[in-house]
């Protein structure tokens, strides 16, 4: 938690931009794992309530009423029996004071507040749900159905909280470096295990371990693979190999909430063969490409479309793709090898603030996606970079049997892939290497002092000497 005159000043910013009516901020419930009391473990409160309101505690809601200038924390407070089993916590009472809010009330008083707001035709700002007992209260509250809950959630509520989160204040980019810190030690414990005859799943159970004892937790289910085509591949059971890559894609979520999100590559037996280094190279020159490109003013689309035509270029050179370049791009061409964007926004949630909708967090009237093409759909972040934006870093380059097959059988893209020499690559896996840009006044850096190694030598020599 900050300091008290943080949440005061951001609900003071947060009821100018809004400017009138009701706002109420849920916070998250636990959550059952397999009955009521066993409960997924940590909890994980909702990120725009810890932003405004800072306690961690489950069911609790933030109410700022805007045109009679009046805060409440709303929540019940724990009995005996709970005392009895989890030990003694802060009233809510407490917890508000801690914030800066003037006023607690039991959770019974949250239904007299909205009824008599209904009955003002008072407006009531209020998030989109991403969690079905939230919807459900929603619903018992202000009688709007779950199905058209998102469409009734305030746009203007929606377009303050992603335009004040999105500037990271100088305390949240010191909980990004504290995260950063555990980020660093979870890849380099995968980096240092990473050897033939061991399994996926033992080193991704090591990576979480590293988070969890600094009493932190993964920022998202850790992704280690030897299948690196596969975006999301979940590590599996199956026994690292001689000669393959392996991608490892983790992050650590710290007790303040803050996470970091990074990705590496690297051969099982600590040596790139030719071929894979050819196309690590690729990777690896996009990935610090965006490092020269990314500034205020600029919009990541151009830095993501920027580093396609690099990338176009350089598989052009080993032959998997040929024709124009501005032509291959425009067409969705490089997309065979790139099917997702250049990066997201990071901060509190590892995608941040995606429960408010990808649109409206990572694209402005400049910046629209284009949804009818493959792989220009999957651009999470595209809107004008501003000082103090925290972006992810995180070109690749796929090959996906499934893909190729798909593409080859029906001509698409045909004059500018070399589908006879992407066949001997089916084997190949995918590459990734991702870092967290911070955004600065006058260009970018990465967030981390210590840098994971991603450079060929410097990745080699460290699984030799570690």
């Amino acid at each position: 938690m900050f300091e008290q005159q943080t949440y005061i000043q951001r609900r003071k910013q947060l009821k100018e931009e809004v400017e009138s009516g009701i706002i109420i901020l849920f916070g998250n419930n636990e959550s059952p794992a397999n009955g009521p009391y066993n409960t997924y473990h940590p909890f994980r409160q909702d990120s725009s309530f810890l932003y405004y309101f800072g306690q961690n505690r489950d069911s609790l809601v933030g109410v700022i009423d805007i045109d009679n200038d009046r805060e409440l924390l709303i929540g019940d407070d724990i009995d005996i029996e709970d005392i009895v089993w989890f030990g003694s916590v802060d009233s809510v009472n407490d917890m508000a004071q801690q914030v800066g809010v003037e006023c607690s009330a039991p959770m019974k008083q949250l239904k007299t507040i909205c009824n008599n707001a209904m009955g003002q035709h008072r407006k009531i700002h209020f998030l989109p749900p991403y969690r079905h007992d939230i919807k459900l209260q929603i619903y018992d509250l202000l009688g709007i159905h779950p199905v058209q809950q998102t469409e009734s959630a305030s746009m203007k509520l929606i377009k303050a909280v992603v335009k004040m989160r999105s500037v990271k204040e100088t305390q949240e980019i010191e909980e990004l470096e504290r995260a950063a810190k555990i980020g660093y030690l979870m890849h380099t414990t995968a980096m240092r295990l990473t050897k033939p005859g061991i399994t996926e799943a033992f080193i991704a159970g090591q990576v979480d371990g590293i988070a969890n004892s600094y009493g932190s937790m993964v920022s998202f289910p850790t992704i280690f693979s030897q299948h690196g085509e596969i975006m999301h591949g979940n590590p599996s059971g199956n026994v690292l190999e001689d000669g393959r890559l392996v991608l490892c894609d983790a992050g650590c979520e710290n007790v303040n909430n803050y996470c970091s999100d990074n990705t590496r590559t690297y051969p099982v037996n600590g040596k790139f063969s030719q071929r894979q280094q050819e196309i690590y190279s690729i990777v690896e020159a996009c990935h610090d490409y965006a490092l020269e490109v990314a500034k205020p003013g600029v919009k990541y689309a151009d830095v993501h479309f920027a580093v396609c035509r690099l990338m176009t270029d350089r598989l052009k050179e080993l032959g998997l793709m040929k024709g124009d370049t501005e032509e291959a791009v425009r067409a969705g061409a490089h997309a065979m090898f790139l099917p997702h964007g250049l990066g997201h926004m990071m901060g509190m949630d590892v995608h941040d603030m995606e429960a408010l909708g990808q649109t409206n967090v990572g694209f402005d009237h400049e910046t629209r996606p284009n949804l009818e093409q493959f792989g220009t759909n999957a651009l999470r972040m595209g809107r004008r970079l501003q000082e103090g934006f925290v972006v992810t870093d995180e070109p690749g380059i796929y090959f996906i049997p499934a893909l190729i097959d798909d593409w080859r059988a029906k001509g698409h893209c045909a004059e500018f892939l070399n589908f006879e020499q992407l066949e001997s690559y089916k084997d190949f896996g995918g590459i990734r290497i991702e870092d967290d840009l911070l955004i600065t006044k006058d260009g970018c850096r990465f967030i981390g002092e210590q840098r994971i190694p991603y450079h060929p030598k410097d990745v080699e020599e460290f699984m030799k000497n570690n």
